[in-house]
């Protein structure tokens, strides 16, 4: 089934194995809850919470079901920049994003120094290093949105977790591109260390995608500037990638800024548990994937990047 996007004009820019806890418990038992109010709105911006309501305990080493890592992707491009907000000025519904980053082979204690990496289209489906790559169905050229935003750099960034284990970035709701679903790519990875402004060393452990549910997308693309992307939109059943377990499958938890306007924002959260011997790039379209929506064209992209952009990596 497809959502088809008749949208009208109304204007809103590396390394320990990840997963995704939907809030179930283990074998072993563990409450949840302590992790759950990380993303409470007493939050401070350096993870701390201004007051501690729970406690996480756990009765045996695993205390998080692990999600499996999928394909990074097309679109993925080295060499990001260490930043909290990612947007370069590209218009869209605010988007913060929290994610707390644990061991779940050692009692769910957070992944200090963890480095979170995300990438994600903008509103009319298109990434930068790839702005001619064609989103599906009819959008303006991506140099048509009226921001100054570097063709090579938004809409990419890392966030280093503090002793919390949380990281936390400001960003914009991302658009679609045919044949998949609304989504943000991501990496986690350890031992590396922030130079140049970028993440360096280390190894990635985990690739992985986040989610939106339908309804909450179905009402965003009809705001400006998404609804001047029009065509078949993948609902999460029908797209290759999510395997519909929910947040165990990386479905984030959204909170509306303010509950009449859904132009106003988002909150999106989720706790990320780390296996720390697990490794897994995400480069040659190691787990997930699947067969297209029937009549879809392929996920391989159709442009190239900036001949001054970092180079890609191998694609799914």
């Amino acid at each position: 089934m497809f959502m088809t996007g008749t949208h009208k004009d109304t204007t809103i820019t590396r390394r320990r194995a990840l997963a995704v806890t939907g809030g179930t418990v283990a074998a072993g038992g563990l409450a949840v809850a302590g992790y759950q109010s990380a993303f409470a709105d007493t939050l401070t911006d350096d993870g701390s919470s201004a007051s501690a309501s729970a406690t996480s305990t756990s009765t045996s080493g695993s205390c998080m079901t692990l999600m499996t890592s999928v394909t990074e992707g097309p679109y993925y491009l080295d060499g990001a920049l260490v930043r909290k907000d990612i947007t370069e000025g590209k218009s869209g519904v605010p988007l913060t994003l929290r994610l707390t980053v644990v061991d779940a082979t050692d009692g769910c204690t957070p992944v200090s120094g963890a480095a979170v990496e995300i990438w994600h289209c903008d509103a009319w489906g298109y990434y930068s290093g790839y702005t001619t790559a064609n989103p599906g169905g009819s959008a303006p050229a991506e140099s048509e949105d009226g921001s100054t935003a570097d063709d090579s750099t938004y809409l990419r960034g890392y966030q280093i977790a503090n002793a919390n284990g949380v990281v936390k970035f400001e960003t914009i709701f991302p658009g679609w591109y045919t044949p998949r679903t609304c989504h943000i790519h991501l990496k986690v990875h350890t031992g590396g260390q922030k130079e140049d402004g970028t993440y360096e060393g280390g190894k990635v452990n985990y690739t992985g995608q986040l989610f939106f549910p339908d309804d909450v997308a179905e009402e965003i693309f009809t705001l400006e500037p998404y609804s001047k992307h029009s065509g078949s939109y993948t609902t999460l059943d029908n797209d290759m990638v999510y395997d519909g377990g929910g947040t165990s499958s990386g479905l984030l938890t959204l909170t509306a800024v303010h509950k009449a306007d859904p132009s106003k924002g988002y909150k999106g959260s989720l706790t990320l548990g780390v296996d720390p011997d697990a490794e897994n790039t995400g480069a040659g379209g190691g787990g997930g994937g699947g067969t297209p929506p029937s009549g879809a064209p392929s996920d391989a992209p159709t442009g190239t990047p900036p001949s001054d952009a970092p180079s890609a990596s191998a694609s799914s």
